[in-house]
């Protein structure tokens, strides 16, 4: 598995935290910034990093920012983006379950760093169940495709 991580100026310290999980993992990730304290525009980081996971350089992503929401709504406008703002490990692992997700937001204001490496730990081990939800994910791909 191969990983691209990215954050603004508010999601700096549980991106380390991530990175620091990866590495203990096992898997190989890509760091696409941030490096910078101060304010920065979250949409820069996440809409290249979508793009690149989109195309096949990355299985996934994981991006973090104050809340998670504007790197999630920023990714999700990247055609084959299926990203969950996740702040619970349950909804982390449903999300690879049900909804084959292939990045993750959260919000370093929202969830600590010890919460925040359980979550993408459950969300990176977790596999799509596939079965009846591959044709709900079906569904979302022909949308997207602009077949109705």
């Amino acid at each position: 598995m191969k990983v691209i991580i990215t954050a603004d100026h508010a999601g700096m310290t549980i991106r380390n935290e991530i990175k620091d999980l990866l590495t203990e993992m096992g898997i190989e990730f890509e760091d696409a910034g941030c490096s910078c304290e101060g304010s920065v525009d979250y949409p820069d980081y996440a809409l290249p990093a979508a793009e690149r996971v989109a195309k096949g350089e990355f299985d996934r992503g994981i991006f973090i920012c104050g809340t998670g929401i504007g790197m999630s709504i920023a990714a999700n406008k990247v055609k084959g983006i299926r990203c969950a703002l996740t702040h619970d490990v349950y909804s982390a692992k449903l999300t690879r379950q049900h909804n084959d997700t292939n990045v993750l937001a959260m919000g370093e204001r929202v969830v600590g760093p010890g919460l925040a490496r359980e979550v993408a730990k459950v969300w990176l081990e977790t596999e799509f169940d596939g079965g009846r939800h591959d044709n709900r994910i079906g569904k979302i791909t022909t949308y997207e495709d602009g077949v109705q």
